[in-house]
């Protein structure tokens, strides 16, 4: 089995995508957003779509494609699949950014319903991206449904999504896996990801601060270390799970 391409994304700050970039990541973005680097994903914003009425759902469609249309991204999402009768619409927004992408993402959410999906629109492949839970939200639909199908992990912390790829790769090939958890940790807390939570001297084994690590003080350019080290240590984490072949 190969490596699943990782992918950062996140918009609106140049060094820690070029960080990201080398470690390994390819570069992704939600949009409308400023991007700096030329995109292999972008995604449309769930939380706004979901605060909007259909007049407004319409504006931010018709942002997002002209935005996919500018970039031309490898792959990109479409507006997530959450009631059955929304269906249509989700395989509108696929066709129109089909044109722009080689791979067009699709987020269901409806259990049963991953068998009434096509497997290529507007002459592109389409890949499930299975929605990772957090506290955000996330998919119930079984992993079994996603048998048989390219799949990309969308969101969540690197452990769940290794843990999720653990139950995955027996059924589908996991083609990719996206988030910007370690970012979060990193700005916020100057925290970092340690593969196996191997730190016993910090509070919280999986995510040592810096301090914790070094036993200084860190100043000034702390959320960059933090989140060059997490790069690091994802990628490697992932390299050394079992039956992966580089």
């Amino acid at each position: 089995m190969t490596l699943p391409v990782l992918v950062y994304c996140a918009a609106g700050n140049a060094r820690l995508a070029e960080i990201a970039i080398s470690a390994g990541y390819k570069y992704g973005a939600q949009l409308p957003r400023t991007v700096y680097h030329p995109l292999y994903m972008a995604d449309q914003d769930y939380n706004r779509l979901g605060r909007l009425d259909a007049a407004g759902k319409a504006r931010e469609r018709g942002r997002y494609m002209r935005a996919l249309a500018q970039h031309s991204p490898h792959m990109a999402t479409v507006l997530d699949w959450e009631r059955d009768e929304a269906l249509p619409d989700v395989l509108d927004w696929a066709e129109e950014a089909a044109q722009h992408v080689e791979r067009v993402l699709v987020v269901p959410k409806v259990i049963g319903g991953v068998s009434r999906l096509p497997r290529r629109i507007g002459g592109k492949d389409v890949v499930l991206a299975y929605s990772v839970p957090t506290r955000y939200g996330g998919t119930s639909v079984p992993v079994w449904e996603f048998a048989r199908w390219p799949v990309h992990l969308l969101g969540g912390s690197p452990t769940a999504q290794m843990r999720l790829y653990s139950h995955l790769r027996g059924i589908c090939e996991v083609v990719s896996a996206d988030g910007n958890y370690a970012q979060k940790m990193a700005t916020r807390y100057n925290q970092f990801y340690v593969p196996g939570g191997t730190a016993s001297y910090a509070s919280n084994r999986w995510w040592p601060t810096l301090t914790e690590a070094d036993g200084c003080r860190w100043e000034g350019d702390a959320p960059y270390e933090a989140f060059r080290r997490s790069c690091i240590n994802i990628m490697a984490a992932w390299e050394q799970l079992e039956g992966v072949m580089l």
